[in-house]
């Protein structure tokens, strides 16, 4: 990408942004309802809107990052276009849970934080799904998943990204 194609690309984030700040600067707590609207918009919460939400909102860009960066629904990259969501908390881990992250990894080729090279598939764990008598639980776009084994969870997998 050219430095021209960039500087217009980080401009229009940029007022994305600040339209986006303008329509929940009223709100008390703004920040996290913000942050959910440019993720809704762009898929993702990027860099270049750090600095831009910090100006906005009178905020410092630590504390804004901090909190990208502390909340795991917020990404810096957009996800796949589809996204599993695997239940790693002990009642899920105790009924096979990484078994599924292995089997993502060695049929996907995707390990928890990652997306596949073509754009297919996003890995994320999550700590409790509240499925916990169903374990091992996971969510694929955002409908939830009990009793999964290695080959349930490919069948939910390859419907989801053939879609």
């Amino acid at each position: 990408m050219n430095p021209t194609t960039t500087g217009e690309a980080n401009a229009t984030v940029a007022a994305l942004v600040r339209e986006i700040a303008a329509s929940h600067r009223e709100q008390r707590g703004a920040l996290l309802p913000i942050l959910h609207a440019v993720q809704e918009a762009l898929g993702c919460v990027p860099a270049e809107a750090i600095p831009v939400l910090a100006d906005e909102l009178n905020l410092s860009r630590a504390d804004v990052h901090g909190v990208v960066s502390f909340y795991h629904d917020f990404r810096s990259e957009p996800a796949g276009r589809t996204t599993v969501r695997v239940c790693r908390a002990e009642a899920c881990q105790a009924v096979g849970a990484g078994r599924l992250v292995a089997h993502l990894k060695e049929r996907y080729g995707v390990s928890l934080g990652e997306t596949s090279r073509d754009g297919s598939l996003t890995a994320e764990q999550v700590f409790c799904l509240g499925n916990c008598a169903l374990g091992p639980a996971a969510q694929v776009d955002g409908r939830l998943h009990g009793r999964l084994d290695e080959a349930r969870l490919s069948l939910i997998l390859e419907e989801a990204i053939s879609q």
